[in-house]
């Protein structure tokens, strides 16, 4: 396996003086627990809707999702009806896909029991160990809804937690290096890479997202 410094010498020859401010930069555990769950779950649904769509389209209609979605309360959304939320396919303001509409109570059904369990979904979150991220990925893909693929990653990142993102190009890194042979989907796959960024992570005493912003950098050029 390289060495950290391999990556990050790769990385500057493509990106020179400007690498740094290219990385993605994670929150304290303190700043993640300071998040309300609202938040939390405004940001989770914008994810969901983000998926597959484009992204500016979907964000110049957040300010009409917010008020049909009830300021992104968890447990307004969660005591939902089917009506109202059938309903919401009636409101051109909003993306009417029926799929993610429906996601969004059965998330929010996810964020009230693990704050009855943890004392807020942002603690839970906060206080999961990044040496197995992909163990909360899994749980945010089990518990909630059309969080499968990289949408649990990504939406860990726009919270600011930290994690690796196997976006295309960290893919086609990894299997460059020998490390995965295709894309990793399966636990025992995941965990060699999970394994590989905890090595990297201990030998550069830097965060899995900058790591995996790095390890994109190497190739393409």
């Amino acid at each position: 396996m390289k060495k950290f410094q391999w990556l990050y010498e790769h990385a500057l020859q493509h990106k020179g003086a400007e690498l740094e401010s290219l990385l993605p930069k994670p929150i304290s555990g303190s700043a993640l627990v300071a998040k309300s769950d609202n938040v939390l779950f405004s940001t989770l649904t914008r994810r969901v809707f983000h998926a597959g769509l484009k992204h500016s389209l979907v964000d110049s209609k957040w300010p009409a999702f917010e008020q049909a979605l009830h300021g992104f309360d968890p447990y307004k959304v969660a005591l939902m009806s089917d009506d109202q939320l059938e309903n919401l396919m009636q409101n051109d303001q909003i993306i009417r896909h029926w799929g993610k509409i429906k996601a969004t109570r059965l998330n929010a059904v996810m964020m009230l029991e693990m704050a009855e369990k943890y004392g807020s979904c942002a603690q839970w979150i906060a206080d999961w160990p990044e040496e197995d991220i992909i163990g909360l990925w899994r749980e945010l893909k089990k518990n909630g809804s059309h969080l499968g693929g990289n949408s649990g990653a990504y939406f860990l990142r726009m919270i600011g937690k930290d994690t690796f993102v196997l976006t295309d190009d960290v893919v086609a890194a990894l299997k460059a290096l020998g490390i995965v042979d295709k894309r990793p989907t399966g636990k025992k796959d995941l965990q060699i890479v999970q394994n590989v960024f905890n090595e990297w992570r201990a030998e550069s005493q830097r965060p899995l997202c900058h790591i995996s912003r790095l390890l994109s950098f190497t190739v393409g050029w």
